[in-house]
């Protein structure tokens, strides 16, 4: 695992010991990687809703959509 050294503003390194000390987090290294595991999950759903925003409107109709997505879950896909 890479080691890193940053620099944190007071109310933010507050905000880490306030983290730790509840004990939902173990450290601060724990708390800055889920926010950053957060964060990349948001930036990947961004560039999804993005990417389908992108490829225009569908001619289905709402209820041909919802049977297309019926009929995938009964297949389990």
């Amino acid at each position: 695992m890479s080691r890193q050294s940053i620099s944190l503003t007071p109310p933010n390194d507050e905000w880490l010991k306030a983290q730790v000390d509840s004990q939902e987090y173990a450290s601060k290294s724990e708390v800055v990687n889920d926010l950053i595991r957060k964060a990349r999950e948001i930036e990947a759903i961004r560039s999804r809703l993005i990417a389908a925003e992108q490829s225009g409107y569908s001619d289905r109709t709402p209820q041909e959509i919802r049977a297309e997505t019926r009929s995938r879950l009964k297949r389990g896909a």
